[in-house]
Order: structure tokens, then C-alpha cells, then sequence
């Protein structure tokens, strides 16, 4: 027991700049005591010459107090030390890392890890540099956020101001000084109120990102499916052909082995075909996911600074439709294929050789997908024709020219036809 009271005691004799031992005390008026080293580095670095505060509890004071040496604090820290209860330093984990953010009030070679970051006074602070702005009634009104290293990004360049309302003119943050100078007139908001709208925003593109990749996920599990039934539709047909070519004379069964070229070649051209657009259905997939989780993140951000200024990069984020929709035509396949074969089993080698371009056929027309949907006047002029009229089912009011593609009408215009 009397172990733990000497080690209670021993905090209270700990520099809250430095966490050690108080080396050199001396007392400020405020009544709080630092190392003499610690709070004369903490003052000659203060940006407000001529106003000195306390790293504690923020009292300001000018002229510069004048230092003495706390005897009775030296006599003090210098009994713990003889006992060897030197101040344990903070563990590792609490020391800034290379990715954290360090405490700009802590001293030394090693810096504590910041918890918080002040939007006012534009400093980061560690769990014990942080007390005063939870007891001092003053600080406590100041703007505390997590930690981070990007606190100059919220600071106007030009009048080094907090960043707090958005010019939707100039699509930027600015400071309210900016609202009076070069943004005057524009259209302006809080951040906070452009933030709500960005997030409704937000939210739509969620919404579209998230159903273009349930639609998508749809369509691979449908080819999937076609092209496990084109395969087994395939193999079905190569049995079948082989078993009636395999009832034919050798003239037959060369023409058998080139139906079962045939089928293979039109299956691996149109799996390779299938193979290619699941690909890319996974890679877009994978890419929307991906999309829909960068959202996601974004709009949980309380950094309403950090979100406008990340916002400009994910909302040019658009669902891509280049890739058409895949439409899987209906399950015929090469079942037609074994039925034109079962034709021909009892037809001679002539036969066969007229029949022959009618099997071709049948081969070819087996296809996974479908084409794409004429959007464009070029796409749709590839199903062009040349039309020619019947000269002898026209009308005898009707006159044919140009080659039968133009019709003139030479009996009464439309008009002495309506009053008819």
C-alpha cells in the first residue's frame, strides 16, 4: 500500500510538457510548475510575442513572468529520485508512429500521439495536452476533431482563416473573409449545408452504382447458365452425330467427322465469345464494388472539409454504359443439329453433298448472345436494304420511277380525296 502512495505522489511531480520528472521547477503565476527548460522553449516559440499563456490551463500573462526555482519542488523531485522511482515514460503505443499524428505540445525527441485535433486553435493535441480544452470553460467551446495532419488544407491561404463556407460559384471552401472580398456576390453556403446536399447527392449515385451492379450480377449468372447449357447442348449433338454417322457408309462417316469439326469450332467461337463478356462483366462488377465502397466511406466522414474537397474526384464517378446488356437467346443450341443429321441416314453420298450447306446453317445459328440494340443512325444503317416496289400490284393512281424504288401519286390530291 504504501508502494502505490509513492508512486501517486510521484505524478504529481511529473512535467505535463515533458511527462518526466520535473527538472530545475519553477512555479508560474498561475500556480502551475514546469521544467525551467520546458516552459521557457514552450514560450520562446509562442507566435503572439509579448503574451505568454500556461500550456495547462491557457492563463495569459505579459510582461514575461520571470522564472525562480521552486526549492521545495527541487528538494522534492530530487528524494524520488534517490529512491530510484524514476517517472515510467509513456508506453510505445502512445509515441507517434511514422502514419500518426503527433502531439505539437510535447517536447523531446519522441512526440506522444495526438487524439485530437482544435480547428481553432489549429493544433493537435495528446490524451494529456488535451485536459485543458475539456476543464477550462474558455476551450471548451473550441471545435475538436479526430486527429489530422491536414489541418493547413482547412485554412484559407489567403487570410489564414477556418474554411467554413462553400462558394458553389467557384464549386471551393473559403473562409467567411473570402465571402466579402473576392467572392462577393457569388453563391454561397455554410459547408455544413453544402456537405447536406453533396450527401443527398451522394446517395443517388449509391443508389444507381448499387443497382447497375445487381443488373449486372443478374446477367452473369444468366450466361453463366447459357453457357453451361451451350456445352452440354454441344456434347448432346456430338453423341448423337456420332451415333448416326457412325450407322453410314465411309463416304458418311467423313462427312460425320466434319459436323463434329463443325459443332467444336462454333462452341469454342462462341464460349470464347461468353468467356470474354463474363470477364468483363466480372471486372465491371468488381470495379462498381469498388466504387460503391469509396462512397460509402465518404459519406461517413465527419470531416465535412475533407469530404467537399474529396468529393470533386468520386462524384465524376458515372455508371459506364458502354457495355451493352447481355441478352441470352432462348435454349435451342445444337438440338436442331442431331435432327438434320437423323435426316440424312438414309439418303445416299449425293444427297448428303446437296444437304450439306443446310447443315452448315444450323451449326451457325447457335449463338449465347444476342447482338446489341441499334442506338446510333451508323448501327442501324448496317440492317439497311434497297426496297423495290411491285409495278404490277401498285395502284392505278400510282406512277413508279427510278428503278421502282419512287412512288408519285397522278389522280386527285389528298385533300379533293378527303372531301370525297
Amino acid at each position: 500500500m504504501a508502494q502505490q502512495g509513492v508512486l501517486l505522489d510521484q505524478d504529481q511531480f511529473c512535467c505535463s510538457v515533458c511527462l518526466d520528472l520535473l527538472k530545475e521547477p519553477v512555479t508560474i503565476p498561475c500556480g502551475h510548475s514546469y521544467c525551467r527548460s520546458c516552459i521557457e522553449g514552450c514560450w520562446d516559440q509562442d507566435v503572439l510575442k509579448g503574451v505568454y499563456s500556461c500550456p495547462q490551463c491557457r492563463q495569459t500573462f505579459s510582461p514575461r513572468p520571470t522564472l525562480s526555482k521552486n526549492n521545495m519542488l527541487a528538494e522534492l523531485v530530487e528524494k524520488l529520485r534517490k529512491t530510484g522511482l524514476q517517472a515510467a515514460p509513456p508506453p510505445a503505443l502512445y509515441y507517434a508512429g511514422p502514419r500518426d499524428v503527433a502531439c505539437d505540445f510535447c517536447t523531446g525527441t519522441r512526440k506522444q500521439k495526438a487524439l485530437m485535433s482544435c480547428l481553432v486553435c489549429l493544433a493537435s493535441y495528446c490524451e494529456t495536452h488535451l485536459q485543458p480544452h475539456y476543464e477550462s470553460p474558455a476551450l471548451k467551446k473550441h471545435k475538436l476533431v479526430k486527429a489530422t495532419a491536414q489541418l493547413q488544407e482547412k485554412i484559407c491561404s489567403h487570410h489564414d482563416k477556418l474554411l467554413e463556407v462553400y462558394c458553389r460559384t467557384d464549386q471551393q471552401c473559403i473562409c467567411y473573409q473570402c465571402v466579402m472580398d473576392e467572392h462577393k456576390g457569388h453563391d454561397t453556403v455554410s459547408a455544413a449545408a453544402e456537405r447536406t446536399e453533396k450527401q443527398r447527392q451522394l446517395g443517388m449515385s449509391q443508389q444507381k452504382v448499387q443497382q447497375r451492379s445487381q443488373e449486372r450480377e443478374k446477367e452473369l449468372k444468366e450466361l453463366q447458365q447459357a453457357v453451361e447449357s451451350l456445352k452440354c447442348s454441344a456434347q448432346a449433338a456430338v453423341e448423337d452425330s456420332d451415333q448416326i454417322f457412325t450407322e453410314l457408309i465411309r463416304s458418311i462417316e467423313r462427312r460425320s467427322s466434319e459436323v463434329k469439326e463443325l459443332i467444336r469450332a462454333q462452341e469454342k467461337d462462341q464460349v470464347s465469345e461468353a468467356e470474354g463478356v463474363l470477364e468483363q462483366l466480372k471486372q465491371e462488377i468488381a470495379e462498381l464494388r469498388k466504387s460503391s465502397t469509396e462512397l460509402e466511406q465518404l459519406s461517413h466522414t465527419e470531416d465535412h472539409i475533407h469530404f467537399l474537397q474529396s468529393y470533386q474526384s468520386l462524384s465524376s464517378i458515372s455508371v459506364s454504359s458502354d457495355l451493352p446488356s447481355i441478352v441470352v437467346r432462348p435454349l435451342q443450341y445444337f438440338g436442331d443439329v442431331s435432327k438434320t443429321v437423323s435426316e440424312l441416314r438414309e439418303k445416299l453420298e449425293d444427297f448428303l453433298k446437296g444437304e450439306w450447306t443446310k447443315i452448315s446453317t444450323t451449326v451457325n445459328i447457335v449463338d449465347v448472345l444476342l447482338p446489341p440494340e441499334p442506338k446510333t443512325r451508323e448501327q442501324l444503317l448496317q440492317y439497311s436494304c434497297q426496297l423495290t416496289l411491285d409495278p404490277n400490284t401498285a395502284g392505278t393512281r400510282l406512277s413508279l420511277s427510278e428503278g421502282n424504288r419512287k412512288v408519285t401519286f397522278t389522280g386527285q390530291s389528298i385533300a379533293e380525296l378527303v372531301k370525297l
